[in-house]
């Protein structure tokens, strides 16, 4: 038996590969040591497309000048919160409904913290994606999949490209590092600030207030000594 075997790789503009091996083998004849088979051959050929990171202005060009669609990934609450206007919404991870007593469970706890103090939704992955992205788009669509810091959508487009989409590209490190005004939004915050929420947010704002107010206070205390003097003595305030 003789086996020919023939891997070659490419690497075109958009970065897609190609494997292809070559198995021959057939009975025939021999003559002087040598052996020749030849009748069947068998083919396998995989193709794959490698996942396009892009960053924000890149991305912007790709919608605007190469015709792809946004794929929002997230889940419904950073959606809601603020998504590129004409996207498309279809969740990697769901929110987690279920009312077995070790889901209960974790739901509490993680309300208890996560979801208090960072505002994330209890949630699990999408059973059905793929399956949504299909009734949208076709494999041969050109997606830009987008989620808050990178990651999911990294994961979202590895199974695209499993399922067959040939034209995929992700924003590194998602859309948190996007500039002010890059795509146009709906929703109460700016794309970047879309991800966070909850008591974090709060203490944020809490600090720059007490911050402005002190700053403020030792203005006055530097430039207006005596007056604020007269202010500490009225109220009490021994400095």
């Amino acid at each position: 038996m003789a086996i020919l075997g023939l891997s070659t790789a490419f690497c075109p503009p958009r970065g897609s590969w190609i494997a292809v091996r070559l198995r021959h083998g057939a009975t025939g004849r021999s003559g002087g040591g040598l052996s020749l088979r030849r009748s069947s051959a068998a083919a396998s050929v995989a193709v794959r497309a490698e996942v396009s990171f892009v960053s924000g202005d890149e991305a912007k060009r790709l919608v605007a000048e190469e015709g792809y669609a946004v794929l929002d990934i997230r889940d419904r609450r950073q959606y809601e919160r603020a998504h590129v206007r004409g996207s498309a919404h279809v969740p990697l991870y769901i929110e987690n409904e279920d009312n077995d007593i070790g889901t209960i469970i974790k739901r509490q706890a993680h309300n208890n913290f996560a979801g208090l103090f960072y505002g994330l939704s209890f949630t699990k992955p999408n059973q059905d994606f793929t399956k949504m992205v299909r009734s949208k788009f076709s494999p041969d669509s050109k997606l830009l999949v987008v989620c808050q810091e990178g990651l999911r959508s990294t994961a979202a487009a590895d199974a695209l490209e499993r399922e067959g989409f040939q034209n995929l590209a992700c924003i590194t490190s998602g859309l948190q590092t996007l500039k002010p005004g890059t795509f146009e939004s709906v929703g109460e915050f700016e794309l970047q600030n879309a991800g966070k929420a909850g008591l974090v947010v709060v203490q944020g704002k809490i600090s720059r207030i007490l911050g402005a107010v002190l700053i403020t206070l030792l203005l006055f205390i530097t430039v207006f000594p005596d007056q604020a003097q007269q202010l500490f003595d009225l109220a009490g305030i021994k400095l």
